[in-house]
This record gives structure tokens, C-alpha cells and sequence, in this order.
């Protein structure tokens, strides 16, 4: 047992007391020896100090690059491994760890794309009146759940309650003149009837009378009649005639009077349509004094109060619809091996430690720059290529938990697995 011990501190004492490499590994001689003055022709001194270090780097590198240096220095450098075979062990080790966990870094990683360019959107409506008034009734305060046909806001509604009272009135009016218009015409036409009746009448006796004229007429010559007879002969068929002219300028003016009753017939049928469309006009301008919620959604960005004058179409809040999705916004050069349905790992920044499930739902058919207010004129001045990025819209596999708060604007980062 002495004997071994003995060994054993003998061969640590003659051990390296480090193993770093020799300098003879770096490919340079050491320099820190003093080095013989070099002497100029005639006797004019020594170099200064800077020429002389450039000189030994100048005379080392020459050394260096000669190929009896290059074998020495990998044999010593053999040597010095042979001697350390465990630093030996672990450097290729080490080097084939990299390696191999390079190789499978880089087969995992390009099975992912994501990108940090994705927020979270969904449907907002914006509310707005109608029509103007003062706000008599709120219904709702900041980031409140509403559900759909729930009542929001009321306008104060008498002034249209009045306008529909008015409307209704015309109506009415509307009506009674619709009914005396075709009473009018049903005397009218009775009148017209008896013009039409004293015309056949006139004519009966304008006829009597003119072949009295005439036989009294032929008559008179031989002394038949006296002449007196023929006389009146001659002006009852005068008065007949005449009278048969005042029938039928009567029956034409009965004819007028009932067309004149026809006429206010089609105006009072067209102002009681008038008045009815009135009606309508004030029952929807009344129906819009109660502004209601067309989606389910929650309250946001409000900014009506109770007692407010709203005027139409001024912004009062706007409802956000709970089903979101995300826009993530990918490089083109992503784009190669992505499509529909792929699954997509969704982390919300304001959530990192909860992930959700997802899937690629489209594409949009152009680029965000292609929409912009100003697009790019590539045809003009000097020309950059930028790598453009697509929009892509991603669904939600299953609702987000209710802890989750999610809404438009949010910062994700999906992660598509597109092999």
C-alpha cells in the first residue's frame, strides 16, 4: 500500500498543474523572450521597439504558413490530446451533442410558422339614433352584457307620439272625403240618368211637334187649317226644339259632373294612401325612440349619457360581438406549405401560460399594403423589394374559458403546424 501511494504522489507531482493548452496550439512562437539587438549598416543603432514586434509577428507568420510548421504543430497537438484523452472525449462529445441537437432543432422547428404580427378580431356595431331627441332612459353602463332585442336607450318619444296622432287624423280626412267623393258619383250618375231620360223625352215631342208643323203646313193652302193653327204648329215645334236642346246640354253636364266625381274620387283614394304612409312614417319614427341591441355583445367605448340631445346617426356606443377570431398577419414566404384546416396553437399575450387550440379558417385574396390608403406605386422612383404580409384568419376550435378575457386588439402569437 506504501508503494502505490508512493506512485500515486509521484505522478501528480510531474503532472501539469493545468490543462490549458500550450502556446505552441495558437500557431505562434512566444515573443516574450528578449530577442538580439539587430544593428543597421555603419553602425546606425537599433530599431525602435514597434519595428522590431512587427518584425517577429511578420517572421512568425511566415513560420507558421510553412508546411514543416504546420505537421509540428499537429503533432504536438496530437501529442497534447494523446496525454488527455477525457478533454479529447468530451470536445467530441460536445461537438456531436451540437450537431445532432442542431440537426433535430432544425427538423422540429421547420414543422412550425408563427409570427408575433396577430391580434385578436371580431364583430363590433356601432350604435347610432335614428332620429333626434332628448335621452330620457339608459339602460346600460360600460362593458355590460346585453343580449339581443334587450332595450338600450330611450328617446323621449311625445314629440313623435304627436306626429303619429296628426297622421292619424289625415287619415281620417282622407277617408270621409274618399266617401263623399263616391256619393258624389253616385248622384252624378242618377243625374246624369234623368238628363239622359228628359233628352229622350225632348225628342219625342221635338219630333210630334215638327210633323204637326209639317202636315199643318200642307194643309193651310187648301184651307184645311186656319192660320192661326198653323201658327202655334210652328212654334210649338220651335219650343220642342229648343227644349230638346236644353235635355241634352243638361245630360252633359250630369256626364261632367260624374267624370268631376270620379277625378276626387282617385285624389281622395290617393290622399288617404298619403295618409296612411304618414301613419307608418310616425309609427316606425316612434318604434325608434327605443333603441335596441341587434346582436348579443357587451357594451364598449360608450359615450351617450342620461338627458343627452342625440342627433341621427351620432355614435353612442358599440356592441362587440363574443365570437372572436384572430388575424395573424404571415410573411408570404410562410405561406408555402400552409392551407385550410391546418391546426394552430393560439398563446394570448396577456394569458402566456394558457394555450388554445385553433385551425386556419382563410386567406385573404391580397396583401395588407395592397388595401392601404396609399398603396405602393412600384412603377415609380427606386424600387426596394419588401416582403409583403398576408392576412389570415384563425378560428377557434372550442370557446376560450371564462377566466380568459378576449377581445379585438389583443396580442397573440399563433403557431400553424404546417407538416
Amino acid at each position: 500500500m506504501s508503494a502505490r501511494r508512493e506512485v500515486k504522489r509521484s505522478m501528480v507531482s510531474h503532472s501539469p498543474k493545468s490543462t490549458s493548452p500550450p502556446s505552441w496550439l495558437t500557431g505562434r512562437h512566444r515573443t516574450d523572450q528578449p530577442e538580439p539587438e539587430s544593428t543597421k549598416p555603419n553602425g546606425a543603432g537599433t530599431n525602435p521597439p514597434e519595428a522590431q514586434q512587427t518584425e517577429s509577428r511578420e517572421t512568425d507568420s511566415h513560420e507558421s504558413d510553412t508546411p514543416e510548421t504546420q505537421k509540428r504543430l499537429f503533432s504536438k497537438a496530437h501529442d497534447f490530446y494523446l496525454r488527455r484523452p477525457k478533454l479529447a472525449i468530451a470536445l467530441v462529445v460536445g461537438a456531436a451533442v451540437l450537431v445532432v441537437g442542431g440537426i433535430a432543432w432544425w427538423l422540429y422547428a421547420r414543422q412550425f410558422e408563427s409570427t408575433d404580427d396577430a391580434f385578436i378580431d371580431g364583430h363590433a356595431v356601432q350604435m347610432a339614433p335614428k332620429i333626434a331627441g332628448y335621452v330620457v332612459r339608459l339602460n346600460v353602463s360600460d362593458n355590460q352584457l346585453v343580449h339581443k332585442g334587450d332595450v338600450l336607450v330611450e328617446i323621449d318619444p311625445r314629440d313623435y307620439q304627436v306626429a303619429l296622432a296628426v297622421a292619424q287624423a289625415s287619415a281620417a280626412s282622407a277617408r270621409g272625403r274618399l266617401a263623399q267623393a263616391e256619393a258624389q258619383i253616385l248622384a252624378a250618375d242618377e243625374e246624369a240618368k234623368g238628363a239622359d231620360a228628359d233628352v229622350v223625352a225632348a225628342e219625342a215631342t221635338a219630333e210630334n211637334a215638327k210633323q204637326d208643323l209639317a202636315r199643318n203646313s200642307n194643309l193651310a193652302p187648301r184651307g184645311a187649317v186656319s192660320q192661326q193653327t198653323l201658327d202655334a204648329s210652328t212654334a210649338t215645334a220651335r219650343s220642342t226644339a229648343a227644349q230638346l236642346a236644353a235635355a241634352r246640354a243638361r245630360a252633359s253636364a250630369a256626364e261632367s259632373q260624374a267624370a268631376l266625381a270620379r277625378s276626387q274620387k282617385v285624389t281622395a283614394e290617393a290622399d288617404l294612401q298619403q295618409a296612411r304612409v304618414e301613419i307608418e312614417r310616425a309609427e316606425l319614427n316612434l318604434s325608434y325612440t327605443k333603441i335596441t341591441a341587434p346582436i348579443t355583445g357587451r357594451v364598449t367605448h360608450r359615450t351617450v349619457e342620461l338627458g343627452d340631445y342625440l342627433q341621427p346617426g351620432q355614435p353612442l356606443f358599440a356592441l362587440v360581438d363574443p365570437n372572436v377570431w384572430v388575424t395573424a398577419n404571415f410573411k408570404e414566404t410562410q405561406l408555402t406549405h400552409m392551407h385550410v384546416g391546418q391546426s394552430v396553437s393560439v398563446r394570448v399575450d396577456a394569458f402566456p401560460s394558457h394555450r388554445l387550440r385553433a385551425h386556419v379558417d382563410s386567406f385573404q385574396r391580397g396583401t395588407g399594403a395592397r388595401f392601404t390608403l396609399l398603396p405602393a406605386e412600384n412603377a415609380t422612383g427606386n424600387y426596394v423589394k419588401v416582403v409583403q404580409r398576408v392576412p389570415v384568419k384563425i378560428v377557434f376550435d372550442e370557446p376560450a374559458p371564462e377566466k380568459m378575457i378576449l377581445g379585438p386588439g389583443m396580442s397573440v402569437e399563433p403557431t400553424v403546424t404546417v407538416r
